[in-house]
């Protein structure tokens, strides 16, 4: 299925559901980066998805990380909440979504990199390289953040 983030965008239609998410930055021991390429978009991103009735948040990114990347993972921290009613994602069956995503900072401990039917690549880099892959800006934000190192405000 087919998605459009517009951001701060006027001309976005208006969001028709709300889904709470997350999404992981997961960080190996040599300090990379792992990203997979997205189906619906084309674009590099943080494995993540909605979490499911009856799974913690922590589970969600723990399963969502293993489905979309083949990578087993623990969860360390948090990286910060992304709750923005400006960013919405518009999918082709006419759901219109809010963001309500939680970033949690993982490590892996076991699998190995396998695409899935969500990501056409899924790869480990290192920062250097992450900062000319092509993202929607929301997962840039994600990675600056944990980067630096500091959890954002909440707004």
């Amino acid at each position: 299925m087919a998605r459009r983030d517009y951001e701060n965008d006027p001309n976005a239609p208006a969001p028709n559901s709300l889904v709470p998410a997350a999404s992981v930055v997961v960080v190996n021991d040599a300090g990379q980066l792992l990203l997979q390429r997205r189906v619906d978009n084309g674009m590099w991103a943080l494995p993540g998805g909605q979490m499911e009735l009856g799974e913690s948040l922590a589970g969600c990114g723990i399963r969502e990380t293993k489905e979309e990347t083949g990578i087993d993972i623990e969860i360390t921290g948090i990286v910060g909440t992304y709750t923005d009613p400006k960013h919405v994602f518009a999918y082709d069956d006419g759901e219109v979504r809010q963001e309500f995503s939680i970033c949690l900072l993982g490590k892996p401990i076991g699998g190995s990199v396998t695409v899935s039917d969500e990501s056409t690549e899924v790869a480990w880099f290192d920062w250097e390289a992450v900062e000319d892959l092509p993202m929607v800006s929301n997962i840039r934000k994600r990675l600056n953040d944990w980067k630096s190192g500091k959890i954002p405000v909440i707004r």
